[in-house]
């Protein structure tokens, strides 16, 4: 008997190519899997994020005392047969009325804490908070902040009461999904699902951080949340961008990052605590970095040191701050934020690019709402040098300073300088706004007396191989850096 042998028995080629075929397809669903932006990203539903966050977003309804009307009841004759109707209306009009107003909010801690926009409980006598399950609450207001529009409300309750976690708005990205939930134009708990639509929006404030989004957002939504799809609050909803009322998908919810530092503060203190630098300060234009030899035009120059933690800590006007507490300072306004969210006191490096090098100087930082106006540090004085009176220079007009100029323009007697008389209207002077009226008090960051020390400095500037002066004036007080060219500059002009 013979034993039967086995053998490997090859498939016919049809097969093959089947088998390949399909092997090929699943290794182009598995890499199309992993690609970011493909239908496997896009949420099925919203339904079990909104389930969970829901219980923590509370509905605020505030009342309001309106004063009665202003101004004495016109007289009626007596025994006329309206005397008992005017009487009895202006009586009702002289009565105080109580005027409510909607808004949204989210619960932050199991005993009570509600957070919500500034301007929702602005003025309120009563706040009541509404929840998800139908429970009602008085509460009380624990501190506000304007500057940022955020408010921290507190209500008194039994239980543990659901909450919400902050989320970190500076891991957020253009294009991730967000939910707003909120109570738009008192129509009750709703949500509304959209993405990001760009970071980093400023409205008006010093302190803007604005989240803006696509997810509806309307009147009555203020101070709701803006989640993110981990449950995470990295935004308050807070204005809309609309020529209706309504809204057309261009909502701002300010960034949580900046919010938790207020919140916290608020909690603390029942105020704000800023920081304070205690410096004027305006953003790098091109023409300014290449002035003072600035590779990039990037950093915050200071446009005055006043008395305070900078002036103590050696900074001077005309550094440019480029490195805050071990981060890079983009602009003025990531400067503001980053100052205004370091604690009160806390002593920090700043880095300032002075002389074609980089200072590292030490400051303990103060608090910004006891500063107050802040009186500007001396500037360079120098004796007045009056033989080129009326010379002309760079396209302006110039005269040094004297006592009578001095009162003629209201400037204090330790300002040093060139009063701008006259400007080019083709100059570049003109163009980059210098007005008559003007006072130049630095230029090439040195002070300047006569026009003899400004043509010296735009000498000394072109010499290295600039072609723009850096000069400082006042106008009305107020300090500014701009740079002008010095192509036409000679030893004779």
């Amino acid at each position: 008997m013979t034993r039967a042998m086995r053998h490997p028995v090859s498939p016919p080629r049809p097969v093959l190519a089947r088998v390949f075929a399909i092997a090929l397809f699943a290794a182009f669903l598995l890499i199309l899997a992993g690609q970011p932006g493909t239908a496997q990203d896009r949420p099925a539903s919203f339904a079990d994020l909104a389930e969970s966050v829901s219980p923590a977003v509370v509905n605020i309804t505030t009342s309001t005392t309106v004063a009665s009307r202003s101004g004495p009841a016109p007289s009626v004759p007596e025994g006329t047969p309206f005397e008992d109707f005017f009487r009895d209306f202006f009586d009702r009009e002289d009565r105080p009325r109580q005027s409510q107003a909607l808004g949204s909010g989210f619960v932050i801690s199991d005993d009570g804490y509600i957070v919500t926009n500034n301007h929702v409980i602005e003025g309120a006598d009563e706040v009541l908070i509404e929840f998800f399950a139908g429970l009602e609450l008085p509460a009380t207001i624990v501190g506000t902040d304007p500057d940022t529009d955020l408010a921290l409300l507190k209500v008194e309750h039994d239980s543990p009461l659901p909450h919400v976690p902050w989320g970190d708005s500076e891991a957020a990205r253009v294009g991730d999904w967000v939910i707003a939930v909120g109570n738009p134009l008192g129509q009750g708990f709703s949500v509304s699902a959209g993405i990001i639509s760009a970071r980093g929006r400023a409205l008006q404030g010093n302190f803007d951080d604005y989240i803006q989004t696509d997810a509806a957002i309307n009147r009555g939504n203020s101070g709701g949340p803006l989640f993110n799809m981990d449950g995470e609050v990295i935004g308050v909803n807070t204005a809309i961008l609309s020529p209706t009322g309504g809204s057309i998908g261009i909502g701002f919810a300010m960034s949580s990052n900046v919010a938790v530092g207020v919140i916290e503060q608020l909690q603390e203190f029942g105020s704000t605590r800023r920081g304070w630098l205690g410096v004027r300060i305006q953003d790098v234009t091109p023409e300014m970095a290449d002035a003072i030899g600035l590779e990039d035009a990037t950093g915050a120059m200071v446009t005055d040191v006043m008395e305070g933690p900078s002036l103590e800590a050696g900074m001077q006007t005309g550094d440019v701050i480029l490195r805050f507490d071990g981060g890079e300072v983009r602009d003025t306004r990531q400067l503001v934020r980053r100052v205004a969210g370091t604690g009160v006191g806390e002593t920090v490096d700043v880095v300032v690019f002075r002389d074609g090098e980089e200072v590292t100087l030490s400051v303990t930082l103060g608090q910004r709402e006891l500063a107050g106006v802040a009186t500007p540090g001396p500037d360079g004085t120098l004796p007045d040098d009056a033989p080129d009176a009326g010379a002309s220079l760079m396209g302006m007009t110039l005269e040094p300073l004297t006592d009578a100029l001095r009162e003629e323009l209201g400037l204090g007697a330790n300002i040093s300088g060139l009063v701008v008389r006259e400007v080019d209207p083709d100059s570049d002077a003109a163009r980059k706004d210098v007005r008559p009226g003007d006072v130049i008090t630095e230029a090439g960051q040195s002070a300047v007396a006569s026009v003899a020390d400004l043509r010296e400095r735009a000498l000394e500037a072109r010499e290295a191989g600039r072609r723009s002066l850096l000069i400082l004036l006042r106008r009305d007080g107020d300090p500014r850096f701009v740079a002008l060219g010095i192509e036409d500059v000679d030893n004779d002009d």
